[in-house]
């Protein structure tokens, strides 16, 4: 499938801004099933640097500093990508359990770099009580992603998508209390429970397809930017849950990038002079190329 992607952020800051300094991950990730066909990044005012290298985890990212005095600031990123649906046709699953001891015992080096996605990040921490809540779903014998299947169906069922009942900076301990969120609280929640388990399990960043065919129902959280997971399973790769919308991506899922949580892969992120309070307004649009 090829995608025609525009993302737009926009500030508006209620005092001059003398400077600004910042870092977005807005473009399509480009690895085996996903290349980017047209690419522009457009930055208002225009700044005085803009580059774009790979970060620690491959994804492309953008860095730009604008040192002329604003009061605005937009950031346009427009793109036709093609995503190619993932085979697991040749596939077999076993139970989780099995699964857990190759963690363990499997010396290969995508097992092993793997391994890092295992550990605390800044907002996603282990704890009892996610490893209690998943553990409902890894019932003895129950296949490894079968058992992830019927954990992201559970948090699909128990938490509401609810836009402006939380900020990303949330506790997940108030996300659960509360039952609901949005995508990166819901995807944040299942990596702490799975990583709890001693799941390697990372956390992407992403595009879904704004409006589908007519006999197919919008998902929800494709007016944004959106979040779900990968679970890594060895000898296989990686495998895509959605929470928010209890399904396995497919080639309706486009993706920016992935790390440890949100904060490895946010949209924009940097540092201004002046500015004091501020409003942003973003939008995404995300259609089929005829």
């Amino acid at each position: 499938m090829k995608y025609l992607i525009k993302h737009t952020t926009s500030y508006t800051y209620l005092d001059t801004v003398s400077l600004c300094r910042n870092i977005i991950h807005v473009s399509p990730r480009e690895y085996e099933y996903q290349r980017n066909i047209y690419e522009n990044i457009t930055v208002t005012p225009t700044p005085e640097i803009i580059e774009h290298q790979k970060d620690y985890f491959g994804n492309k990212v953008y860095f730009f500093t604008i040192e002329k005095p604003h009061k605005n600031l937009t950031i346009v990123a427009e793109y036709e990508t093609e995503v190619i649906q993932k085979d697991h046709r040749d596939f077999s699953d076993i139970p989780w359990e099995k699964v857990i001891e190759l963690f363990h015992n499997d010396s290969s080096i995508e097992t092993i770099q793997a391994l890092e996605f295992l550990y605390d990040s800044y907002y996603v921490q282990k704890h009892d009580d996610w490893k209690e809540y998943a553990q409902i779903s890894f019932q003895p014998g129950r296949t490894f992603l079968g058992s992830i299947m019927d954990l992201t169906s559970r948090i699909y069922k128990d938490f509401k998508y609810q836009p402006n009942a939380t900020t990303i900076a949330t506790p997940l301990h108030d996300v659960f209390l509360q039952k609901s969120g949005v995508c990166q609280d819901f995807s944040h929640f299942q990596i702490a429970c799975l990583r709890s388990l001693g799941i390697p399990v990372r956390y992407v960043s992403g595009y879904l397809l704004t409006n589908p065919k007519s006999d197919k129902q919008s998902l929800i959280g494709s007016d944004a930017s959106h979040a779900w997971i990968q679970v890594y399973y060895p000898g296989f790769g990686w495998f895509d849950f959605d929470p928010t919308n209890n399904l396995q991506p497919s080639d309706q899922h486009i993706i920016i990038g992935w790390g440890r949580d949100y904060d490895d892969v946010s949209p924009v992120k940097g540092i201004i002079l002046g500015g004091e309070n501020h409003t942003i307004n973003v939008g995404v649009s995300v259609i089929a190329a005829e």
